[in-house]
């Protein structure tokens, strides 16, 4: 019994490895073979399922009602576009103001771009983190959207560093299948792996109730920033793949339906449950693409329709009420997948199946 106890930990360490080893196989063969669309959108899927993970940490484990993903996204997507765009691109596209030195003369690889994003996103998340999480409830939400919206004013007038409200163009499109969602099974991992430490008990104790939490020893301050920087550096390298994938972006792109979008996929997932952010993400990325025709023009019943812009937002807008009016915690609340639960519902139903037999 002991020897099979031992063996048990590895089969289960083999059997994801291989598993992982497959999954990226047929993401370095889709990425050759599917069409650019296709590609297109579970790129978004992959990437979107890392940052709605990074808000589900500060908002859904923690309880911190933030609303400036946006605004460290934008971090994220200038930092290393800046880093992995070539000189003479960027000579080219800063044509009203040069660009300071030295980011007009240096041009790194991308792993390194990402991970200076993660950084300097993490530290803008700690600035704007300890002020604002001494607030609670609706007034951190309004702080935190308003540090987001500061964000983005400050990138539209700093012209030699942002190229201001021209945004820039040009970027590497570096971003493919296997950065996107490798970037995403890391999120998975981190998460997974945090929720089952002290750190992450101590992140739903503050949840649950803080005063409780803070009166057994938990550090609130030091805990927040952690869960608030985290979330930034999630959604900074998160920006940084979408900026070099649709290889061009701007001030404008990071505005508050940049938020809503992801706090959707959240919300509509489970504030609280991983399985249900990377479900929600991905089939949000995914409806968002085909309820696209919504907004174009069509006949129906020899009755021609105008499209309307927006439409898409607001059909998932009413879907958002429609799952907080039924189900208040998302379709999978705090539940999470496990080997364990499908194992009992495969033993369930085989004892149903039995009793119908006999």
């Amino acid at each position: 019994m002991a020897e099979q106890r031992a063996v048990h930990p590895l089969l289960k360490i083999a059997v994801v490895c291989g598993a992982l080893i497959l999954f990226f196989l047929v993401l370095s063969w889709g990425q050759e073979h599917w069409d650019a669309y296709t590609v297109r959108i579970l790129n978004l899927c992959g990437i979107y399922i890392g940052i709605t993970l990074g808000l589900n940490l500060c908002n859904g484990f923690t309880g911190q009602f933030s609303l400036g993903i946006a605004g460290f996204m934008a971090v994220g997507a200038y930092t290393t576009a800046l880093l992995t765009m070539s000189p003479a691109v960027k000579q080219a596209v800063f044509f009203i103001q040069p660009l300071i030195y030295p980011l007009n003369s240096i041009q790194w690889g991308f792993l390194p771009a990402l991970l200076m994003a993660a950084v300097v996103s993490g530290i803008v998340g700690f600035l704007v983190g300890a002020p604002a999480i001494r607030f609670r409830g609706d007034y951190l939400a309004i702080t935190t959207l308003g540090f987001a919206e500061i964000i983005r004013i400050v990138f539209t007038n700093i012209v030699p560093i942002t190229n201001g409200a021209l945004g820039l163009k040009g970027i590497p499109p570096h971003t493919n299948l296997l950065w996107s969602w490798g970037f995403a099974l890391v999120c998975i991992a981190v998460m997974v792996r945090l929720m089952r430490t002290t750190y992450g008990r101590a992140l739903k104790a503050i949840r649950d109730d803080e005063v409780a939490a803070e009166a057994m020893g938990v550090n609130l301050f030091f805990h927040k920033n952690l869960a608030f920087v985290m979330s930034a550096m999630m959604a900074g390298v998160g920006g940084g793949l979408l900026g070099n994938l649709i290889t061009t972006i701007d001030p404008n792109m990071f505005r508050f339906p940049l938020t809503f979008t992801v706090l959707m996929m959240a919300v509509l997932g489970g504030l609280g449950s991983i399985t249900g952010t990377v479900i929600s993400a991905a089939a949000v990325t995914i409806a968002m693409e085909a309820f696209r025709a919504l907004e174009e023009p069509r006949v129906i019943l020899g009755l021609a329709i105008p499209g309307v812009p927006g439409m898409r937002m607001v059909v998932f807008s009413v879907a958002l009420m429609i799952v907080i009016l039924f189900y208040p915690k998302g379709f999978m609340g705090d539940r999470e997948f496990s080997l364990d639960r499908v194992k009992r519902l495969a033993a369930g139903l085989d004892r149903t199946n039995t009793s119908k037999q006999g």
